[in-house]
């Protein structure tokens, strides 16, 4: 009766986790050098707060820290920037709702590329130990 669902399809195996993990580690990679970007641009020449750029491009350095952490793989670096982006991604919210356009496009663009680094960041996270979890599993088997 119950013949289709088959619970191993919910374990996948190492290789599909690791090839997982890879994807999230480069869009997670891509949405924060999307984000300095964004920042810099927005600032400086898209619509800054002030004609010819404003202090406010300096909101850009804080996500200069992780991309080393993010280059080199290291997973505390995925950690704690899937909770620092909640700080970009509640500036998108409030100036996608207050400014006007094109600022208000730029915040929107701003909300779905945190959206992105977060997803990314968790989804990293969880399938890294799934993939080093099932990897222990069949070294166990094995032996």
């Amino acid at each position: 009766m119950h013949a289709r669902y088959d619970a191993t399809a919910m374990n996948p195996n190492p290789e599909t986790l690791l090839r997982r993990v890879n994807m999230t580690r480069w869009v997670a990679t891509g949405s924060l050098l999307g984000l300095i970007f964004l920042g810099l641009a927005w600032e400086l020449w898209l619509a800054p707060l002030r004609p010819g750029g404003s202090w406010w491009v300096i909101k850009v350095l804080p996500l200069c820290i992780p991309l080393a952490g993010l280059l080199k793989n290291r997973m505390y670096t995925y950690r704690w920037v899937s909770l620092l982006i909640w700080l970009y991604f509640t500036e998108a919210a409030v100036r996608s709702w207050s400014d006007r356009w094109p600022s208000s496009g730029l915040a929107m663009l701003e909300g779905l590329l945190c959206i992105s680094l977060f997803a990314a960041c968790t989804l990293h996270v969880r399938w890294r130990f799934q993939a080093v979890h099932l990897t222990q599993e069949t070294a166990a088997e094995t032996a």
